[in-house]
Parts: structure tokens; sequence; C-alpha cells
């Protein structure tokens, strides 16, 4: 899975941003998730990255006073370092004399305890004793909601790269089996826009499903004007320069404060933005991420970097229309399918509910100028 993001690196800009900030365009979302959270139940939540899934997330398990425990599972190899990663976020989120009495009377056998590196796995299990292990650790989510008196919320980024060695799915059918039976935990799976198929075990531990859309037009101009009044900065009525940025960014969070925060970097006239400085910045950026998109390309097979070159320059909700394929040469049948599939499930375009649109819209940027 490619997880990219056209942040720059302009750590002097600090932007402080506030809950109801991070909610515009989200709210009815917002609702959802919080809703799921309180009433024990587990959530898929998709879309492309820097759309802001995580943050949604995290604001919704505070609201509800819960225990935030994270994994990012595109580092997780194979169960056992799912497991250390597992440890570390436990480590990191409950009292270290309560970890070392919970190995002692709990799991001597499969983890090991000192006051350096606190909970650790035990040294060559073997595949049974790591799905022990993993069934223990998610009981002592229970135990810890217990203890702490508040709901646990566990984030698992980027889950479905489990797949690529839990080929029969033991251990996602136990973190689905395990925690459903848990009345004080939930956990949120973050991924792309692809992860929308029916599981084996959706029927006996249903999810809900929701999908972080592009934000409208006039919902990214006010999110935008809200974040340059924090930097006493806005975009000159008089130009075409708010225009310019919209069109930029499509709707992408991601793109979008990217482009602000090199905005936030110039000086501007009265703190008016004109639409030259925002050229200045988006051929600015388009140059920074050249080597990086460059780099994306080589990554992908032939038939997805024509269909994605096809959907930059010629974009269309219906790519399997007879006309669209005679126009640009497209494969037919399975092998375009397949192709779209790829590039969502890469995140870098979006489903048919969005049109097939580019997730990523300073990328189409880049390739409409590539190719032209």
């Amino acid at each position: 899975m490619f997880l990219m993001s056209t942040a720059t690196e302009e750590k002097s800009i600090n932007f402080d941003l506030s809950t109801p900030l991070q909610l515009i365009g989200r709210s009815h979302e917002f609702e959802r998730i919080t809703n799921i959270l309180l009433h024990d139940r587990d959530l898929l939540i998709t879309g492309v990255p820097g759309s802001g899934r995580r943050t949604l997330v995290k604001i919704a398990a505070q609201e509800v006073g819960a225990l935030i425990l994270e994994i990012d599972c595109i580092r997780a190899i194979d169960g056992e370092r799912l497991l250390q990663l597992f440890t570390e976020t436990i480590n990191h989120n409950w009292e270290v004399n309560k970890i070392e009495t919970w190995v002692e009377q709990n799991g001597r056998e499969l983890f090991i305890f000192n006051t350096e590196t606190r909970l650790k796995l035990s040294h060559g299990l073997n595949d049974k004793k790591l799905w022990q292990a993993f069934v223990m650790l998610l009981d002592l989510l229970q135990n810890i909601a217990n203890d702490l008196n508040r709901r646990v919320v566990l984030i698992l980024q980027s889950f479905p790269h489990i797949r690529s060695w839990d080929r029969h799915n033991m251990w996602e059918s136990t973190l689905r089996k395990e925690i459903n039976s848990h009345p004080d935990v939930s956990y949120v799976i973050l991924a792309t826009i692809a992860e929308t198929s029916h599981h084996q075990d959706e029927d006996k531990y249903p999810m809900e499903k929701i999908e972080l859309a592009p934000l409208e037009r006039d919902v990214m101009a006010v999110w935008a004007r809200e974040i340059l009044e924090k930097q006493n900065l806005k975009f000159d009525r008089h130009s075409q320069a708010l225009t310019i940025f919209l069109d930029a960014v499509q709707g992408s969070i991601g793109d979008a404060m990217a482009l602000i925060r090199r905005l936030s970097s110039l000086q501007h006239e009265q703190g008016l933005i004109g639409e030259e400085k925002v050229r200045q910045v988006i051929e600015a950026m388009l140059r920074d991420l050249s080597i990086t998109y460059e780099s994306l390309l080589m990554l992908l097979p032939g038939n997805q970097i024509h269909l994605l070159e096809c959907l930059a320059i010629d974009p269309t909700d219906k790519p399997q229309s007879k006309e669209y394929i005679q126009k640009h040469g497209l494969s037919r049948g399975g092998t375009l399918q397949g192709a779209l599939t790829g590039l969502q499930t890469k995140g870098l375009i979006y489903s048919a509910q969005q049109g097939y649109q580019l997730a990523l819209p300073l990328l189409a940027l880049w390739l409409k100028q590539r190719l032209s």
C-alpha cells in the first residue's frame, strides 16, 4: 500500500487546529463514529492518505472519554512483529506496576517484564504460542478498561496489510471474535477505499463502515479560510487565488494543508494571498514531488500507469465504457477492473461512488503537465 503525504517540512509553521475546524465538513461522520464507540461497536473507516481518518477517530474517542491505543500494521511483517507493536502501545498507555503484576499473574510463559523495556514478548515462540499471546493481549484490553474505568479504542492503521501473512484469516478472525466479546473495547480499522469487501466473519461480528469522500468545494473554501485566518492571512477576494487553490486541491485535505503551509511561509503584502503566489507555491510543490511521483510510477504495473494517466487528463465516472476504452486504448474486462481495484487499493483513486477521481490532486496536476 502506498501511504503518501504531500506535506512539506516547514516545521516553524505550527497550526493549532481547534476541534470545530478539524470537523468542518465531517460533522455527520464524527457523530456516527462517536455513536459507534459509545455503543461498543467496531468500525472500518476508509479513505485516502490525508483524508482525516485518524484525526476523526481520535477526536471521537476523546469525546467519549476512551483510552486510545494505536498500532501501525504496515510495520507488522509477521505475527511476532504485530505482537511487539501491540506490547509497545500497551507500555505507553498503562502503568508500569500494573503491567508487571499482570505478567506475574497471567503471562510469564509468553511475556517477560523488566523496568527498562517493560512488557515484551518472550523469545522463540512458535506459531501456536504467538497466537495464544495475541489472544491474551486482546483480553488484556478489557482488563485495562476495567482498571481505568473507561473505554478502550484500538486503532489499527493499514490493518489489511496483515493479510499478506495471515493467509487463513486466523488473526483477523480472532481479533473480531475476541474484541466483540469485550463490552468496553472497540477496534477501528483505518484502510484505503478499496477495503469494502464482505469479510467471512461479517455476519457473526459486523462492523460499521464509513468512507471519507473529498470535501465539497464550498466546505474546503471555509476550511482553508479558517486556517489562514489563524495565520493572519486571507485570499485576495479581488483575484482568482481561492479559485486556483480549490481547483488544485479538489477537496483533498492533505494536499490543501501542504499548500497552505507553503503559502504561510511566504511574505504577503497586507496579509493578502494573490493568485501569483498560489501558482508559485503549486509549481514549487510539483517540482519537489516530481522524484516521488516518478518513483511511484516505477512501482506500478503498466496497465495501472496507463489508466492513471487517462483518468488524470480525461476524468470520467465510466472508465469501463466502450467509448472511453476505445478512446484511450485501454484493456477490456478483467484487466481493466483489476487496474481500477489496484489503484484503489494503493489509495491513488477513489471508488465508483466518487467517480474514480484521483485521490492525490497534485499527482493529477503533475501527470497533466508531464503528458502535455
